[in-house]
């Protein structure tokens, strides 16, 4: 398994001369904020410079984020040109991003779920809303029950549109929370337990369709659950 060599460490999962796709961890931002904790776009930056002998600032373009709490694939743009092509992908939705959850409960075997939602600044979450309300958008995803173990469902959800923190939201609403999730759900502990596992996009130089994934945590809530038979 080759890293970026960094603190954190992060796993690369596939680079070539346009792309750096990587795993990144729970806990760790997508892009620097005020924090100034550790970030997915600095890190591989300090990573390409190091390992390139490049001068100056490398060029990495941030094609889409993963809130910090959530662990997964995230794909990188090393040249303007690939950022330019799977940025109009994602506008285009014809990427697909499929997502393992662990939601707390019995979900049912399938759904195709439709929410509409909008963001109440005051309180810094998003809610749900009547389709009329003034700024609510059109939520869609689709899941599949994979497993259930103690209490806990294992669910495959596919993303339609996206918005943000629509799987949280739209899966507390209909009554399965996340595990861990401390805005939306019920637990007050540990790490939500929502991970990009997969991201399928048309490779924007060889005109492929390639398809990048990774295993969640071996920790505990994924822990019950045997993921040989899902993957």
């Amino acid at each position: 398994m080759k890293t970026i060599q960094t603190n954190p460490d992060i796993e690369i999962i596939f680079e070539d001369n346009h792309l750096l796709v990587v795993n990144k961890p729970s806990g760790v931002l997508s892009q620097e904020d005020h924090t100034g904790k550790p970030d997915i776009l600095t890190l591989c930056k300090k990573y390409l410079k190091k390992e390139y002998n490049k001068p100056g600032d490398a060029f990495l373009g941030l094609l889409h984020r993963l809130d910090r709490p959530v662990s997964g694939v995230m794909v990188l743009a090393k040249t303007s040109k690939a950022a330019s092509r799977i940025s109009e992908q994602i506008r285009k939705r014809s990427v697909k991003k499929r997502y393992l959850v662990v939601v707390e409960g019995s979900a049912p075997p399938n759904a195709f779920l439709t929410h509409f939602l909008k963001k109440n600044s005051a309180s810094n979450r998003v809610e749900t809303a009547k389709p009329n309300s003034r700024d609510a958008k059109e939520a869609k995803l689709m899941f599949e029950k994979l497993d259930e173990q103690k209490g806990l469902s294992l669910l495959q959800v596919t993303l339609i549109t996206g918005r943000a923190h629509q799987i949280r939201v739209q899966l507390a609403a209909e009554g399965y929370p996340i595990w861990g999730d401390q805005k939306y759900g019920k637990t007050k502990k540990g790490n939500i337990a929502l991970h990009a596992f997969s991201f399928q996009l048309n490779h924007p130089t060889l005109k492929k369709e390639q398809i990048f994934s990774a295993k969640p945590p071996e920790n505990f809530p994924w822990s019950p659950f045997n993921f040989s038979k899902h993957s």
